[in-house]
């Protein structure tokens, strides 16, 4: 059965990069593994397993997970196949939910022919709730399995080594805990993390994690046998003078990049192969909100990125997994059927994994059975209003580029009490974030909104003045005095 999307060829990056979609009609596939057979494994958050031919697009379901809760961000996550043929074992990180509890488990299945039985639990009861559960599962070079926790949004958990939340874990493959953890009898490797989905080693053994920040500062850690990056008192950089103080008494390790405005940081690879050099000795991390592949090139002493390439610029979507091949050839997917997706999205044939690999001819060549799903490159419209901006980098991903928001997720902006009162409401909900359940326009909403209190009197003015005067919105303008009394009020 051949996969019947498009290919394409185009230049990027002072490169001819050549795509071509190898699996289509997915339900996000959240990971992605280059499998013993050649074949590429994924799990899909509604809760199956399964894999694909990426030459002939065949597909075929390993396991399916009726006890899957899938809610947001919640569902089938992370995998890890086991390196060694002889140790045939699949790890698979998952929610569940009885009655009100929501929690994760790590369970150890063993693969024949083309199925996976024999389930061994290795950690469950995970505190989870319906958002930062991380979780990326690998296997370590030495045997071990690594596997990334969220803070379940309850920020302190990341601090502490008791709790297993905001965490990365080492555990043997039997579930059992290594003698050598840092804290003993510990499954916790390292602290301070609020969200890692992306966890690598390279051909090394340095171990790589891409971390969701909060309004600012998305991560890529390099990670070390009990560290503590920072979570929830220090985001990026140790650049306050309280980050600076606690980075000094607590030894937080620093990021090795990070991004503000946010990226939405999901999955990491290594790669070093010489299908394209140019890429070599690079982190290749997919995101979420700027619908990117990029090419993080390292230092020699991989403790540094030197440079920062970004291709598949919104040409698929969001994108939540990346995998190599033996050969070279880079794989995606797509998670356009997610809980938030992006504006245009899902088409047709999502959610998709995509091959990447190196071309010889720059001239954009498209090959399809079905040209009406060849991707459209939208150029952004032109953002006259100084807010426009501001609104676009840190707002318009959760409450859409219309202020529609989301229904049940995200409220909507146009014509609410707290848009089109007393701007004091709106300046309040910018600067001190909104926490708990609210009611807007007779729905409920309970989703965190982060405090967006690092931007500037002035750029927090242009911000609210841009809700409050579009979007059908005729409120007035709000000063930087405006701001500036209600941020001193607030203190």
């Amino acid at each position: 059965m051949q996969a019947s999307d498009f290919s394409k060829k185009y230049r990027s990056g002072g490169l001819n990069i050549g795509t071509k979609v190898v699996a289509s009609n997915l339900n996000v596939a959240w990971s992605i593994s280059w499998g013993p057979d050649n074949w590429i494994w994924y799990t899909e958050q509604s809760g199956t397993v399964s894999k694909v031919n990426p030459e002939t697009g065949e597909k075929k379901m390993l396991l399916k997970l009726p006890q899957v809760y899938r809610f947001r961000s919640l569902g089938l996550l992370g995998m890890a196949i086991h390196p060694d043929k002889k140790l045939p074992y699949v790890f698979l990180d998952y929610t569940v939910k009885e009655g009100t509890s929501i929690s994760s488990m790590l369970v150890r299945y063993t693969y024949q022919t083309d199925t996976l039985v024999d389930p061994v639990v290795l950690l469950k009861d995970i505190p989870g709730a319906t958002g930062h559960n991380g979780s990326r599962v690998i296997i370590a070079p030495d045997g071990k399995l690594m596997m990334t926790t969220g803070d379940a949004t309850k920020r302190n958990n990341a601090q502490d080594p008791a709790s297993i939340n905001g965490k990365i874990l080492r555990i043997n493959i039997d579930g059992s805990i290594p003698v050598d953890n840092p804290w003993p009898g510990s499954a916790v490797w390292s602290i301070g993390h609020r969200n890692a989905q992306g966890l690598v080693f390279d051909n090394k053994g340095n171990l790589f994690s891409s971390e969701h920040g909060d309004a600012i500062d998305d991560e890529l850690n390099l990670i070390k046998r009990g560290g503590n990056y920072g979570w929830p008192f220090v985001e990026g950089l140790c650049d306050t003078e309280k980050e600076k103080e606690f980075c000094k008494t607590n030894h937080v390790i620093e990021p090795l990049k990070a991004w503000t405005p946010v990226i939405a940081p999901a999955a990491i690879a290594y790669y070093d192969s010489p299908a394209i050099p140019e890429w070599r000795n690079s982190v290749l991390l997919v995101t979420l909100k700027t619908q990117s592949l990029r090419i993080l090139k390292l230092n020699d002493l991989r403790n540094a990125v030197i440079s920062e390439k970004v291709h598949l610029d919104h040409e698929y979507g969001r994108l939540r997994g990346v995998c190599v091949s033996p050969a070279g050839d880079i794989y995606v997917s797509t998670s356009n059927r997610d809980w938030n997706p992006s504006e245009g999205y899902p088409k047709k044939e999502d959610d998709r994994i995509i091959k990447i690999f190196k071309s010889s001819t720059p001239k954009i060549v498209v090959a399809t059975k079905n040209k009406v799903n060849q991707p459209v490159k939208v150029k952004p419209k032109a953002l006259a209003h100084p807010g426009a901006a501001i609104y676009n980098n840190y707002c318009a991903s959760c409450h859409k580029s219309d202020a529609k928001g989301l229904a049940g997720l995200f409220p909507p902006l146009r014509g609410t009490p707290r848009v089109l009162g007393s701007s004091n409401n709106l300046l309040s909900a910018i600067l001190k974030g909104v926490s708990g359940p609210i009611t807007v326009k007779g729905q409920k909403y309970n989703s965190e909104m982060p405090a967006f209190n690092f931007l500037k009197d002035k750029e927090v003015a242009a911000l609210a003045s841009y809700i409050r005067s579009n979007f059908g919105n005729t409120a007035t303008v709000v000063t930087e005095k405006d701001v500036a009394n209600v941020r001193k009020a607030i203190k």
